[in-house]
């Protein structure tokens, strides 16, 4: 079974809207066993759109057209897919009163033009999964089909998930399911997991089931995904925990999270587990490591609170620790936590390459200290963002030692 994902709108050529669409459905395609080559973005032209989706008929079972599907005059996905079906339209009443009760609940006057939406090419059939004004279709096209979804992601999510792909599942034949596991690492690179993990890959590939793959994702980390696919979903679980258990033992505590687990969670849920609360002095970090505690724990009952100090060391690079351990300490009476920390920044500095920064990061724990320095890029973004991930992270090690 093979479908290509066309990702439709002017907007997406022109790097407006980043077509983080494509990127999801190609993922969801994957961990369902459905084969995607092709993905396209094309602008909202009668035309070009024909032809893509014209050519994607010719080399796949199944099309995705994602966008184009509002009231507006460039909105002309429907009309395009009822060209190549060979069909004319007719309004969908049930969802036009839909549309309407949709308006009417958020207390606005419904424009005329959003009924455009309920117009629906003779032979589709709505998507039952309607979270916006814009309905989804399935739309047959001899033995092939054409699925249409608004670009909202979150629409678009829902109807995939609900609809798209147990349709695609269900024509692909599949009795097998597909499960996967994502182990989040941070403080080793791509290529030093795939050293640790190299002979293990070797048995994976001559094996075929699970599988692994990494995929980098800047401040959070590298991720190794672990794909299983088995005759149901219990099955997958137990080959999943015990692959797990396997890599686990292999990377040690690189691992910091399984699938949607970010660092944050990982550290409040150990203060959490050992009844501790922490506050923290952001001095290089600006209220961005507070904005991601208060993410997690916006009541603050683990994480009490921040301090904002000044910005970059102006007191040179001699003395950080000592002022990181004071600032961390400072953070921990003002809050009355049992733990504190804080990163300190020393000056800028080039030394025949990129321009660095030395940070500092320090912790108290009960009675216990810990502190460590590390040396990060000196553009303030990217300063800000691996000192928050590289605090949070020494934390991590900390509370598990």
């Amino acid at each position: 079974m093979r479908c290509e994902v066309i990702a439709i709108g002017t907007e997406l050529l022109l790097g407006i809207i980043v077509d983080s669409n494509s990127a999801w459905i190609g993922e969801q395609l994957a961990l369902s066993g459905i084969d995607s080559f092709f993905q396209v973005k094309v602008g909202d032209n009668f035309g070009r759109i024909e032809a893509s989706i014209c050519q994607a008929l010719e080399r796949s079972d199944a099309v995705i057209c994602c966008g184009g599907l509002g009231p507006t005059q460039d909105d002309i996905t429907r009309d395009v897919i009822a060209q190549v079906m060979g069909v004319g339209m007719q309004r969908d009443t049930a969802i036009a009163d839909k549309i309407r009760r949709i308006f009417e609940a958020r207390g606005r006057v419904m424009s005329q033009n959003n009924l455009r939406q309920a117009d629906v090419p003779i032979g589709a059939r709505p998507i039952p999964q309607m979270p916006g004004t814009a309905p989804g279709l399935v739309c047959p096209v001899g033995a092939k089909v054409i699925y249409a979804v608004p670009g909202v992601p979150s629409e678009m999510r829902e109807m995939m998930l609900g609809t798209i792909l147990p349709d695609l599942r269900q024509r692909a034949g599949q009795s097998a399911v597909i499960r996967s596991r994502v182990l989040r690492t941070w403080g080793m690179s791509e290529s030093g997991l795939a050293e640790v993990l190299a002979e293990r890959m070797v048995e994976l590939d001559r094996l075929g089931n699970p599988t692994i793959a990494y995929q980098a994702s800047g401040i959070d980390g590298i991720k190794v995904r672990l794909v299983a696919k088995c005759k149901d979903a219990a099955t997958a679980a137990q080959v999943l925990n015990a692959e797990e258990a396997l890599i686990r033992r292999l990377l040690g505590d690189v691992i910091f999270g399984i699938d949607e687990q970010s660092m944050e969670v990982a550290v409040l849920t150990a203060l959490k587990a050992k009844g501790m609360t922490l506050a923290v002095a952001e001095q290089v970090t600006g209220g961005l490591l507070a904005a991601r505690l208060t993410a997690v724990d916006p009541e603050l009952a683990t994480f009490r609170g921040a301090r904002i100090a000044s910005l970059a060391g102006e007191e040179g690079t001699a003395g950080l620790t000592a002022r990181a351990a004071a600032a961390a300490d400072a953070a921990r009476s003002e809050f009355g936590s049992s733990v504190g920390a804080a990163a300190i920044a020393g000056p800028a500095r080039q030394a025949g390459g990129p321009v660095t920064a030395p940070v500092v990061l320090a912790a108290r724990i009960g009675d216990r200290r810990q502190h460590e320095e590390i040396i990060l890029p000196a553009d303030r973004g990217r300063l800000r963002d691996f000192a928050v991930i590289s605090l949070l992270n020494m934390l991590r090690k900390a509370l598990a030692a």
